[in-house]
């Protein structure tokens, strides 16, 4: 076997960690980054590297247990827990499909009809782009394969990084004033909805349901056993820290203009301003980056999220439980589920962007504190984890901290 040298081999190990990254950042993300920045200013960065660092923890511990047991975090619910708990989180699994599904076409659509709009009518060109989008997401996933996928994303995240970060970059304040913003925690306007802005840019940090997709990223990788969780470790890291230099630059530049409005439209006002602040080149780069930002989340949960379906099927579908495939890509239940996941959800482009963002906003947040909840469960001193890989007690604090802050987020997203 060729052993890979260089930037090869630094890209195999991180891949699917940049897979996560470039997955969990979407419209969503770029528009609450960019009103928190606007109102609190950069005193606000800390909550960035918070939030990263909280779903870093999450996702090491479900990297943990799948590592040690061979099971994903579903299967090992659904044989702890029962069909009844797996029929169940079907059922919220099908309306956060439907609701991400839809509002990433929109967001796809919103933002390459400004850059490029073909009929007059905003909506239409929103439409247009978003089947467009999906229809080519579709074919790529359906027939490109895992490699494919894996270099696409790579392109897409290095092309938003690349744009957002440089447009921070050359609008940012002085070094110190960001370093203080960083390391110094304040919520500036606390009593005057800074809490709320705090809480709600932490929860929107890297991605609520699609964590679970990194399980099925390292399989695809090989990653199997027990001695691949540094290797996993130093990916995930990877990714939180590209997730929150992005969250940050999305703050930056929000700090900077003026900014109002809600989902892409935010963006491509805020576009519409960086031309006045930088030039009309700086509006093209920054709308291609936020392009791209969204294309890769499309690409990612258009992949991804069949695997969960498939998983899911296995526990809860009628007759005798299939065997794990070697190809879960290839399975029915996978195949089957992508053609729904890309083409019911358009239905959803006609509600509008901001009320499906909101709808898929209320119910990822009921996710993240289930997820705490099943980590500190599973991957206790009762749990079938050797002593060694179980939670420790730093590990048990955060967890129990994360809990507290997402139930937190979860209340202040619906009221």
């Amino acid at each position: 076997m060729v052993r890979m040298k260089g930037p090869g081999r630094i890209l195999k190990i991180i891949g699917p960690g940049l897979l996560v990254a470039a997955t969990g950042v979407g419209a969503g993300d770029l528009a609450t980054g960019a009103l928190t920045g606007s109102r609190l200013g950069v005193a606000i960065l800390w909550v960035v590297l918070a939030g990263a660092f909280l779903k870093f923890v999450l996702n090491e511990g479900l990297t943990r247990w799948q590592l040690a047991t061979g099971e994903t975090l579903i299967d090992g619910s659904c044989r702890l827990l029962g069909r009844k708990f797996g029929l169940l989180f079907l059922l919220y699994f099908l309306v956060w499909s439907f609701l991400v599904a839809a509002a990433l076409m929109s967001a796809c659509g919103a933002a390459a009809s400004a850059i490029f709009p073909i009929f007059k009518d905003p909506g239409s060109n929103k439409i247009c782009y978003g089947v467009l989008h999906s229809v080519i997401g579709l074919t790529l996933v359906r027939l490109g394969g895992f490699r494919v996928f894996e270099r696409l994303m790579g392109a897409c995240i290095a092309l938003m990084f690349l744009t957002v970060v440089v447009t921070a970059v050359l609008l940012a304040p002085e070094a110190s004033v960001v370093l203080q913003g960083m390391f110094l925690p304040t919520i500036p306007k606390f009593g005057q909805g800074g809490l709320e802005w705090a809480v709600a840019l932490t929860g929107g940090v890297g991605g609520t349901v699609t964590m679970l997709c990194y399980g099925y990223w390292i399989r695809e990788e090989g990653r199997t056993r027990i001695e691949d969780l540094t290797v996993c470790r130093i990916d995930l890291a990877t990714g939180y820290l590209v997730t929150a230099l992005f969250g940050m630059a999305m703050v930056i530049v929000g700090s900077t203009v003026e900014v109002s409005g809600s989902g892409v439209g935010l963006i491509v006002g805020l576009a519409d301003r960086l031309s006045s602040e930088l030039g009309p080149v700086a509006k093209g780069c920054f709308l291609l980056g936020a392009w791209s930002a969204v294309t890769s989340s499309l690409l990612g949960v258009w992949q991804s999220v069949p695997y969960l379906f498939s998983d899911l099927w296995r526990h809860c579908g009628p007759g005798k439980m299939a065997e794990r495939s070697s190809e879960p890509a290839r399975e029915r239940p996978y195949i089957v589920f992508l053609y729904l996941l890309s083409t019911v959800p358009a239905i959803g482009m006609w509600w509008g962007f901001s009320k499906m963002q909101k709808a898929y906003a209320i119910t990822g947040a009921f996710f993240l504190p289930i997820l705490a909840l099943a980590l500190l469960f599973l991957n206790s001193g009762r749990g079938p984890l050797p002593p060694e890989l179980r939670n420790r007690p730093l590990t048990v604090v955060v967890l129990g901290a994360t809990l507290v802050f997402f139930l937190l987020f979860s209340w202040f997203v619906i009221f």
